[in-house]
């Protein structure tokens, strides 16, 4: 049996497989999220906790020996541990808002678009580099109390383990990661005031830590190996390695990944280059603001269950007749394919006409929209997985495949999970068919007809979406 675990900023999982990739079982466990004042942060004690109990779980449920695990979590935010990797306080999430006004400065000096020419990554308010620079003008006992900044499955593997505290190239990818030498880039470090903190970044390990686990959860001896962590761990568990394939997670937010062998720091700043195991392979990454959340809101607003999306979505027409939604409801704005951190959502085309299927389809076709265009941003030209939660709706599923023009390749399940196995089996030496694991559970394949319509809807998005970034203050 193979392990994998994803510590999630609001779901701790951990599913177990089987050598084909056969997913054999899941537990799940929610956790905290503390949100207050444009802050967001979560107890460390609470997160170790939960990833100790859903293993047991899972571990009690089949009788299978673990023959490996892997770990993957949210990246990006600030988890502050002292030398025995111990929190010193909260951690601090990648969701946190707290540094938007030192970003906000950051973006209008120049010294956003710098860091994104050095190492490819365009910072946005809950990444370590502006909470650090946070921390450090408002809470420095903090920073004093600490040994390490690590990220959330960095704090996991600490305590499962015992190991020294380090972090590997895939979190370490935002901000400070060059990607060329794959080490951190002090002058990066240096401009944003941070040179006084340097020795609290994480050391990389460069290819995957591994470690055997000490008994909590996992049995004593179990071999254990930490990350990537979750955008890139959905890509391996996706089968999306190859330059010019990508993935699109359909989740909270969206996030798009695609593979490639380009490293192109010229053009708009935006998103990032995520470092992989490979040296010279990356994955350009958007990871938006819009998401499902925007789904979320229109439904608890119009009182519409989850249950309902389908026929909603199935009673209306393309175009939802005359409803256009700019989908950009995060009170932070957006990160990509674009950072516009007081861009806001916009509902258009509505009359007392306008039925609830009208405003969920019209939602949908928008989130389907800023996909395309992150999609677009990233280089997409090969194949197109898809997971995440969006994927249990098949009525979405075939509004996406027409909007973006391309099928899809929906992949289910506990895909970060399976990613991380994949990651551990490659540091351990244990062959696995990655195929037969990343075997998509679907095709879903556009409509010609819809697609030519969206197409035309895409141009007029963009319109829009321009007009609307042209209004913003400032």
């Amino acid at each position: 049996m193979y392990v994998g675990i994803d510590v999630g900023t609001s779901v701790v999982k951990a599913a177990a497989f089987d050598g084909t990739g056969r997913e054999l079982a899941v537990a799940a466990r929610p956790v905290g999220l503390a949100l207050h004042g444009g802050f967001a942060e979560q107890d460390m004690e609470e997160v170790y906790g939960s990833v100790v109990a859903v293993l047991d779980e899972l571990t009690s449920r089949r009788a299978e020996p673990v023959e490996l695990a892997g770990l993957t979590g949210q990246g990006d935010g600030v988890w502050l541990v002292d030398r025995e990797g111990r929190p010193v306080r909260p951690a601090v999430s990648w969701m946190d808002g707290r540094a938007h006004e030192l970003l906000d400065q950051w973006l209008a000096d120049g010294t956003v678009e710098t860091v994104f020419r050095r190492t490819g990554s365009t910072m946005f308010p809950g990444c370590p580099g502006p909470l650090l620079a946070w921390l450090d003008s408002h809470e420095p006992q903090s920073l004093d109390a600490a040994a390490t900044a690590l990220y959330c499955k960095d704090t996991v593997f600490r305590r499962l383990t015992g190991a020294p505290a380090a972090t590997d190239v895939s979190d370490a990818s935002m901000p400070f990661l060059d990607p060329r030498t794959r080490t951190y880039d002090n002058g990066v470090v240096e401009l944003l005031g941070l040179t006084h903190r340097r020795g609290l970044l994480a050391p990389v390990h460069d290819r995957l830590a591994t470690a055997p686990a000490r008994g909590e959860g996992l049995p004593p001896g179990t071999r254990l190996s930490n990350g990537p962590y979750d955008l890139p761990a959905c890509a391996l568990g996706a089968g999306v390695t190859a330059a010019g394939d990508g993935l699109l997670i359909v989740g909270t937010c969206l996030a798009a990944l695609v593979a490639t062998t380009d490293l192109d720091l010229s053009g708009e700043p935006a998103g990032l280059y995520i470092s992989t195991d490979r040296p010279g392979h990356w994955l350009r990454a958007m990871p938006a603001m819009v998401g499902t959340a925007a789904l979320d809101w229109v439904l608890s607003t119009t009182g519409v269950p989850h249950e309902e999306v389908d026929g909603l979505l199935d009673a209306t027409p393309p175009g939802a007749h005359g409803v256009r939604v700019l989908p950009y409801f995060a009170p932070s704005g957006e990160r990509a394919p674009f950072v516009a951190p007081g861009l806001r959502a916009e509902l258009t085309g509505i009359s007392l006409e306008s039925t609830r299927a009208d405003l969920v389809r019209g939602v949908c076709e928008g989130i389907g929209y800023a996909a395309r265009h992150c999609l677009e941003a990233a280089g997409l030209t090969g194949s197109l997985a898809v997971c995440g939660g969006g994927t249990r709706s098949p009525a979405w599923m075939r509004l996406l495949a027409d909007v973006l023009g391309r099928p899809l390749r929906v992949v289910e399940g506990e895909v970060g999970a399976r990613g991380a196995v994949l990651a551990a089996a490659e540091r351990y030496g244990v062959a696995l068919e990655t195929s037969a694991w990343t075997q998509p559970t679907a095709v879903v394949e556009p409509d010609a007809g819809r697609a030519a319509y969206y197409a035309k809807g895409y141009q007029e998005h963009l319109e829009k979406l321009a007009g609307a970034r042209g209004m913003m203050p400032g």
